[in-house]
């Protein structure tokens, strides 16, 4: 049997461009800013240990001024340096933008593998898609990301093969032969995504067709997307305490309050400089959320950098197309984790949510608490042209007040004498040609309620 490979030995590095943070007392700007710096390291240290690795050391290191050849000074390079060897480390990652060369040379002074952010995000997504869209997707991320860094590569590339044919000639380097090579398979890959992209439009056409509204849910990772997802629509997608733990999009029907049917698709979790090769391979399956009826940003507002992470999702929202701050644009707030929150920050995120004119919505996935408001929030963001009716039905109708049941929502419902039972209902108007051939078998004619017609008549 063989044996398992013990987890690759590691130290996370987080430059710091303000250097030093200046002692300030508890509650100091300075000291909300190294919270902030500290935070980073933390995530830093979940995106490592993400895929297995064993995180032996990790800091917050100063700088100044980025160095254009080693990023570090050379003191703190050596220092690292020694202390790569003394813990026998095999990989260190440097929550940063690395140039090919500064990782070239980072390598060869610290004798050992060297990934930046970008490359970290791009193995942690190489892991975990399942499907053969997202293996596609994070190919062309990592393909991309690689020809930038051909020159850092291997010493082989500055070799030269000899030409074909009967011309001879200098021949091709290798590294413009290996850039070729990326090319075209990048290209290919492309190709495949097209179809991908028409294949996923022609679904969207058939949903128009049923018609049923879509609702994206997106937000940071780790925000509890996929639990949310879980608890509105009883599946069992993975949902972890793990950064990036949804990579292939899920989709599935719920019913609302309203008996309005929708499609409730999950997607990838967002984060700080996400990269923009990740963001432009994944634009197939985050189509679905450009497309959407309603988009829920679902929000930890437990974490202590929430509104930071709320701007890092806008951002990505904006190289969709997608402005999140305007108005015009169906977007809803859930504000996930509350179960996390001491009673004086739940007390305070009421209050916020009282003063907020966006109506957002406070819910704990994992209790399942608020998810009923969350329900009739979406209803209400998608319901803005249901009808109301008053309808009475005979006491021999069970068959149509089952069918109001399960196809409306049911407001109000009073009894007369007579074994009538009168029920106010509210219904999305794609089901109004459906009730008409319910009501007409059974000789109803339905109703507006009066105080909809007084409302009318004060509007006018």
């Amino acid at each position: 049997m063989e044996r398992q490979r013990p987890p690759t030995r590691v130290c996370v590095l987080v430059p710091d461009r303000r250097g030093r943070p200046p002692v300030g007392p508890a509650g100091s700007a300075a000291r909300i800013g190294q919270r902030a710096i500290e935070d980073r390291l933390h995530e830093a240290v979940g995106l490592a240990h993400a895929i297995d690795l064993d995180v032996v050391d990790a800091a917050i290191v100063p700088l100044v001024t980025p160095k254009p050849g080693t990023l570090f000074g050379s003191g703190k390079v050596e220092e690292i340096a020694d202390l790569v060897k003394a813990n026998d480390i095999g990989l260190v990652i440097v929550d940063f933008a690395v140039s090919p060369i500064q990782q070239r040379n980072l390598e060869r002074a610290w004798a050992c593998k060297v990934l930046d952010r970008t490359g970290l995000i791009l193995e942690i997504f190489g892991r975990r898609a399942a499907t053969r869209e997202g293996r596609l997707q994070v190919e062309l991320a990592h393909l991309t990301y690689q020809k930038s860094r051909l020159v850092r590569t291997w010493t082989h590339l500055e070799r030269q093969r000899g030409g074909f044919g009967f011309l001879g000639g200098p021949g091709e380097a290798q590294i413009e032969l290996d850039r070729r090579m990326i090319e075209e398979r990048i290209e290919k890959i492309e190709k495949e995504l097209e179809r991908v992209v028409k294949t996923r439009a022609l679904h969207r056409a058939g949903r128009r067709r049923v018609p049923f509204p879509v609702v994206a849910i997106v937000g940071y990772t780790n925000a509890g997307k996929s639990t949310l997802f879980n608890r509105l629509t009883g599946a069992s997608v993975l949902a972890k305490d793990q950064v990036f733990a949804t990579l292939d999009p899920t989709m599935r029907e719920i019913k609302l309050p309203s008996g309005r049917r929708v499609i409730l698709s999950d997607t990838v979790g967002f984060i700080s400089d996400l990269p923009t090769a990740l963001v432009a391979a994944f634009r197939a399956t985050l189509e679905e959320v450009v497309s959407a009826d309603l988009i829920l940003h679902v929000r930890d507002i437990a974490h202590p950098e929430t509104e930071a992470q709320r701007k890092d999702v806008v951002s990505v929202l904006a190289e969709l197309g997608i402005d999140a701050e305007a108005a015009a644009t169906p977007l809803l707030e859930v504000w996930n984790k509350a179960d996390l929150l001491s009673r004086e920050e739940y007390l305070e995120a009421r209050r916020a949510q009282a003063r907020s004119p966006r109506g957002e919505i406070l819910v704990s996935a994992t209790e399942g608490t608020g998810l009923d408001d969350l329900a009739a929030a979406i209803d209400a963001r998608l319901g803005g042209s249901d009808e109301r009716l008053l309808i009475d039905v005979p006491p021999q109708e069970g068959r149509l007040l089952s069918w109001l049941h399960d196809n409306a929502e049911l407001l109000g419902r009073q009894a007369s004498d007579d074994g009538f039972l009168t029920v106010e209902i509210r219904i999305d108007p794609t089901l109004r040609g459906k009730l008409d051939g319910q009501l007409k078998r059974a000789g109803i004619v339905p109703r507006r309620p009066r105080a909809r017609r007084r409302q009318r008549k004060a509007a006018e």
